[in-house]
Order: structure tokens, then sequence, then C-alpha cells
């Protein structure tokens, strides 16, 4: 099976940079622009054949045989980066500024962690949160993309970072492994809003023998 992420355009300026990262880096540097800016915004939550501002941008990175879930996939994360608000423009134009490091990628938050950390902010209330991630793991991704831009600026405007290069990848393979990327996003919610036992259970249960 041929990865269609790796469709994101110009090939990665390392051999540890993922594709989605290489997509995410060139949409960032095109909202520097604000006229561009508000061209990609335009595509929110839309499908690709209604995003007629983005095409000028977006065709030349992308290959002409793409699948058609990625396709939307980049098209739509590239209106979601386009759409945020300015705290999280200027959070990302300083992180960018540090040079910081991306963590090992499974250990990068993916849609599941980022509502996990508005619960704990208690930016989200737990129910709606834990219904909204049981809703999608229900749904196509057709279904899953005009949530998307509500949902997202919920998150960003609690102070919430999204991982772009993450949900980028997560949308392109939705409908082909829906369970498995599902099942990653509601174990990542609940690692992330469930407080870590005190002692290890097996530890526990060696005491508790001990002690009989």
């Amino acid at each position: 099976m041929s990865d269609p992420v790796s469709a994101a355009g110009t090939p990665p300026k390392n051999a540890s940079e993922r594709a989605s990262d290489t997509f995410v880096t060139y949409v960032l540097d095109l909202c520097k622009v604000k006229k561009t800016q508000s061209d990609l915004r335009t595509g929110l939550g839309l499908p690709v054949e209604r995003c007629n501002y983005l095409h000028r941008y977006l065709v030349p990175r992308l290959p002409e045989r793409m699948h058609p879930d990625a396709r939307r996939a980049h098209y739509a994360v590239a209106a979601l980066i386009a759409a945020r608000p300015r705290a999280a423009r200027e959070a990302d134009t300083h992180t960018a500024a540090g040079g910081q490091p991306k963590s090992p990628w499974y250990q990068r938050a993916n849609l599941g962690a980022s509502l996990a950390e508005a619960v704990n902010k208690q930016a989200i209330k737990p129910d709606s949160a834990e219904g909204d991630l049981h809703l999608m793991a229900r749904q196509s991704s057709s279904a899953i993309h005009p949530r998307l831009p509500a949902l997202t600026r919920h998150l960003l405007t609690a102070g919430v970072a999204v991982d772009w290069a993450v949900l980028l990848e997560d949308l392109t393979w939705w409908n082909r492994d829906r369970d498995r990327i599902a099942t990653r996003w509601l174990e990542a919610y609940f690692r992330t809003t469930t407080p870590e036992p005190d002692q290890d259970p097996a530890a526990s249960l060696s005491r508790l023998t001990e002690e009989n």
C-alpha cells in the first residue's frame, strides 16, 4: 500500500522528517501572508471540490495522483491551520523560532490527547469530550471534517495545542483504518485524563502477599 501522506510535496530536508511535518511547515509559512491565510481559511469544513481558493497553493504541492481521502485531509488541515486564533498563531511562531525538536512520533499528541488536555484544563466537560470521541469513532471522515473547525478552535482558544501533522495522517487513513486510529484516540484520552496510580499494581500485589 502506498503512503498518500508522502505526497505532501517537497522531500523532507532530512531523512527523519515526516512528509506530513513538511506539509504543515509549508502551510505555516503560507499563513505569514494575510491574503494567503484568508484564502486558505475559506476551505474550512468543505470538500476539495468547493475549496476554489486553495487550489493555487496546494495543487502545485500535491501529486496529480493522490487518494481522495489524502487530498481532502491536506486541504482540511491547511484550512484549519489558517483559521487558528491569534494566540495560537503567536504560539506557533514562538515555537518555530525556538527550533524545538519534535518528540518521537509515538509520543506526539493525537486528537484524543488534545481533548484530554482540554478536559484537564476544565475547558471542555468530560462527558462532552468523551461523547465527541465515541461519536467520531462511528463516523466516516466525511462526517468528521465539518466538525473539526469548531472543535479545533475550541481547543486552541483554551490554549491546547493541536499537532497538525498527526491529525493530517489520521484523517488521511481514517476511512481505511478507522478502528485502529479511533482506539489510539480513546487510549490517549483516557491515559491523559486518568491519574496514574500511586503505586504499581504488581508492587501492591507483592506487598499484599508478603503481609499474608
